[in-house]
Order: C-alpha cells, then structure tokens, then sequence
C-alpha cells in the first residue's frame, strides 16, 4: 500500500475505464479568494486528465482575467459570446456560448474583461444568486463533469458558483499567506450551504506549488490538521513545466504526459472517480 507526504496509507487509485454514456455533470467550483494558488492551472490540467480517461468536460471561466480560456488557446477578446452574455440573456441557448477546444472532450464557455461588469448588474437581478445555475442546467446532460474557475474573490459571482456547484475543490499553495483566507472561504460555503444550496459539499483541499522544503511540509501539516482527510492523497509539485503548457495552450497532461506534475494531475483525476466525485 502506498503512502503521501503526509504519511496516510492508501489504495491505489486504478485508471478509470471510459464512459459509454455522458451525463448527468458533477459541477464543481475550482474556489480560492487567495489569487496565484493555482485555481486555473488545476482546472485546465484535470480536465486534461479527466478528458484522456474518457470523460466530457466542461470549464466554465468565471474570471474577468479569461485566464482559463487563454490557456486552452482562445483569445476572449475576439469571442462574440462569452459567459456574460449567457448571463444576462435569459432567451439565448447556453450552447451558442461553448467552444470546442483543440482537444478532444474538453469544451469551454469563455469569459472577458466584460464579466467584470457582471458583479455590479447582478445586483438588481431576480434571484441574483442563481443566474449561473440556471444557465448550466441546460448543459448538464451533455457533461460527465463541469469545472467553474472562480476569480480570487468572494462576491457575487463566487457566490453564483457555489450555488450552481455540488461541490468545491479548494486549491491552497503550499505557503503559509495561503492558508490565512481559507476560514474566510468555508464561512461564505456554510452560508451559501445554510441560506440557497443545502447539498454544497466540500470535495476536497488540493495543495499545490509544493516543494520538498521545511517550509512547504509544515504547511501541508497544518492543512490537514485544519482540513483531515477532505486533503487529497496527491500533491502538486512546483514545476517549470506548468507555465510552459500554459504558454502552449495545453494541458499539462497533453503537452507534457510522462512529466511528474502530468501524473499528479492523473492521480488528482483518479481519486475524483475512485471517491464517486465523478462518474
């Protein structure tokens, strides 16, 4: 039986066997407050993973900066229909807003600068906390799993995720600043867990940028003291290679498959079927 940094003894996770049918989606927030701690990154990479064991995939960027739809090389700026405007044309199609990306069974609904004005018009929507939801329900049936890559903060369209979520992955850099915001974080998903979406759940903490100092392996003991058995058995190594997929416009798991961070994201991406997070 193997063991992870932190010493839990584990089974290993099998690589899953594809799925014949797609659908109902697992929609789950990619959620952080704390910029830089991989939040896109980890979207992009497992659903690289996710979509090479035979699962359709989903991410819906949630970020003004499009840095998601960037990085599986869309330029936002030159897209005409964005999540935006899903969100404040209730009569549209939600397909007429996903892109098929270059690789297979990884789709997108990109976003712009243009989501930055949604904050303030959500304000005066009718039921201003569940516009996301209602634009993904028309899109679960196609979709083994909808990834949302929330921004680094927690208004009202991280609250539009975590409605239209069943659960959330927390990313947390392996650094002390980190682990300061996650309190506030489960605060806001108890709230939205008690007030609008009863069945949120939180799927797991995933440590990433780690490196093999006393530093990092403190903190990684602190996260699971404050987090238990929610850490995931797999850690994300800082990697060079992760910023050049980023600059190639690929997964990680794609652009570089028998790297070590590719088999920590396939690892990530097996655990998430093994526990029945996904099909």
């Amino acid at each position: 039986m193997p063991t992870d940094l932190l010493g839990r003894v584990y089974e290993t996770f099998p690589a899953p066997e594809p799925l014949r049918q797609h659908g109902p989606a697992r929609v789950i927030a990619m959620c952080n407050q704390k910029g830089g701690v991989g939040k896109t990154t980890s979207s992009i990479n497992i659903a690289g993973a996710l979509s090479q064991y035979g699962r359709r995939v989903l991410i819906v960027d949630f970020d003004p900066q499009g840095a998601a739809t960037v990085g599986l090389g869309i330029n936002a700026n030159t897209v005409e229909n964005t999540i935006y405007t899903a969100l404040f044309n209730p009569s549209m199609d939600p397909h007429e807003v996903v892109h098929h990306t270059a690789f297979e069974d990884i789709d997108i609904i990109p976003a712009n600068i243009d989501l930055s004005a949604a904050e303030v018009q959500l304000v005066t929507e009718v039921g201003r906390e569940q516009v996301l939801a209602g634009v993904l329900r028309r899109l679960k049936a196609e979709y083994d799993v909808i990834i949302i890559d929330c921004q680094p903060s927690l208004g009202l369209l991280t609250v539009n995720a975590l409605t239209a979520a069943d659960g959330v992955i927390i990313p947390v850099a392996a650094e002390f600043f980190a682990l300061r915001g996650v309190a506030l974080l489960m605060q806001s998903i108890d709230k939205v867990r008690s007030r609008i979406n009863p069945d949120l759940q939180v799927y797991g903490v995933l440590v990433t940028m780690f490196t093999k100092t006393l530093h990092c392996e403190e903190v990684l003991q602190r996260i699971y003291e404050a987090f238990d058995d929610k850490v995931f058995h797999t850690v994300i190594s800082r990697s060079i290679k992760l910023p050049d997929s980023t600059v190639a416009a690929a997964p990680i798991t794609i652009f570089a498959p028998g790297h070590k961070t590719s088999k920590e994201y396939r690892e990530v991406a097996r655990e998430l079927v093994s526990r029945g997070i996904i099909a």
